[in-house]
């Protein structure tokens, strides 16, 4: 719904602009040239909205959830739109507007937008249009769901009922039905369109011949563990059968997809130390006259098939004294001035391209853990050792959706995340991380969707040295 939302919206801005430019411009039609250069000074602002629109969050509708927030956030990224557009005319002089066009484009699109959205919020909040969704199982995966379906219009969902045996601890503002032998008429009772399988526990519980007949006759039957992983991005790993992991082709990757991921994360960062080059100066001079100690943090981590490495950051942190843990908490009052402000824009990971040129971490995947972790993580995480068939990363799917964690608990969250990025490891995904990231520097975790689970709290703050 939001790819759908971003490219009807992005369209529209485009022609809207277009008029706004051929209105004040009125460039000769029969001139080619004028009207490709129309074309893209419409092309170039559009481009600067759109972005602008994406770091806002304009098009993640669990974020901008009705019209009061869309209209906040829309004058807010028309500021940064500007902005863009300031930084394209500098590039680009000659494609320089005049203000009468850009104004107009502004006003026309404003104008376009506001009841077009009003509408798409129309829509997903239209009843008939929604899926009528029967949850069959009580399973804390099934809770789990009921939260997300109702934390995420956008998919459309609407929950009728659940049916099991016994309620368990399902939100009593849900029909109850049972038992399972009678879900085909409790299908037809309900009109459920979609039958959500959650079973706490399958075997011998599976009702196997009501499923076949609510798929003959037009129902759709789905896995509740797949729903779940489609609505959040991870997977709910207590509740995935070993065997569905040891057989799935899914996380054996193509040698081709991870030659190119290789490929592409060294070639950023080479490019990156070359860009970059004089900050490295800059911030070693800025720890050195800070405090006392080392410029480089470096600490054994572990890497692709357990491998370890030395790891390379920027010192955030006094030198010395003894570590309580790896948690920051216990180590607040070691982080210097300076490498507080490394924290806030990540800037103390820089030195981790050079891990990438040495084959220790690609740009993009699960961050790497210490060494003195793994021991401890092996055992309490369940499919750890998964996490050490990809090369670690600089930044990854973990660290955009949840954050640094700061204890176990969060540690098992982001191995939920960490699994489902390598099961769906591609080019265009690495893409979206680092676009992602990208926000996450700019705005900080407040641009981040709460979540709706059962096992972790808020975004913490980064583990020490982390």
């Amino acid at each position: 719904m939001a790819a759908v939302l971003a490219l009807v919206e992005g369209s529209v801005l485009f022609a809207a602009v277009c008029a706004a430019i051929f209105r004040w411009a009125r460039p000769f039609l029969v001139d080619w040239i004028d009207v490709t250069a129309v074309l893209g000074q419409a092309l170039a602002l559009s481009l600067c909205c759109i972005v602008a629109f994406y770091y806002n969050d304009l098009y993640d509708l669990r974020i901008v959830h009705s019209l009061d927030s869309f209209v906040s956030r829309l004058l807010q990224s028309f500021g940064v739109a500007f902005i863009l557009l300031a930084g394209f005319y500098t590039i680009f002089p000659s494609a320089r507007l005049a203000e009468g066009p850009i104004l107009s484009s502004v006003l026309l699109t404003v104008g376009v937008l506001l009841p077009m959205r009003a509408l798409s919020y129309a829509f997903l909040r239209s009843r008939p249009f929604w899926e009528r969704v029967l949850i069959l199982g009580t399973s804390p995966v099934a809770v789990r769901l009921i939260a997300e379906i109702e934390a995420q219009p956008q998919f459309r969902y609407v929950v009728v009922g659940v049916v099991d045996e016994v309620a368990g601890e399902l939100p009593p503002q849900y029909p109850f039905f049972g038992p399972i032998k009678q879900l085909t008429k409790i299908v037809e009772e309900t009109k459920a369109d979609r039958v959500v399988v959650a079973l706490a526990e399958q075997r011998g519980r599976m009702p196997v011949r009501e499923l076949l007949e609510c798929q003959a006759s037009g129902v759709v039957v789905d896995d509740g563990v797949e729903v779940y992983e489609h609505f959040t991005g991870k997977l709910a790993i207590e509740s995935i059968r070993p065997s569905s992991l040891l057989f799935s082709k899914d996380f054996h990757k193509p040698r081709l997809g991870l030659g190119l991921a290789r490929g592409g994360s060294l070639l950023a960062a080479l490019a990156a130390l070359i860009v970059t080059a004089p900050l490295f100066g800059l911030i070693a001079l800025a720890i050195k006259l800070d405090s006392r100690g080392p410029v480089l943090f470096v600490q054994d981590r572990v890497g692709l098939r357990g491998r370890h490495f030395r790891l390379l950051k920027f010192r955030t942190m006094l030198s010395g004294g003894a570590t309580a843990s790896e948690w920051v908490r216990d180590n607040e009052d070691r982080i210097t001035r300076v490498g507080r402000w490394l924290r806030k824009f990540r800037f103390d990971e820089l030195p981790q391209f050079i891990n990438i040129l040495r084959g220790d971490m690609n740009l993009v995947g699960p961050r790497p853990h210490p060494v003195s972790n793994f021991t401890l993580f092996a055992e309490r995480i369940p499919y750890y050792m998964l996490r050490l068939s990809v090369r670690p990363g600089v930044t990854g799917w973990a660290q955009i959706r949840h954050g640094y964690a700061n204890n176990l608990e969060e540690e098992i969250e982001k191995m939920r995340y960490d699994l489902y990025y390598i099961k769906h490891l591609s080019f265009w995904f690495d893409i979206r991380i680092l676009v992602d990231t990208v926000k996450v520097v700019l705005f900080g975790w407040d641009t981040k969707v709460p979540h709706h689970h059962a096992y972790s709290s808020d975004p913490v703050a980064r583990t020490a040295e982390r």
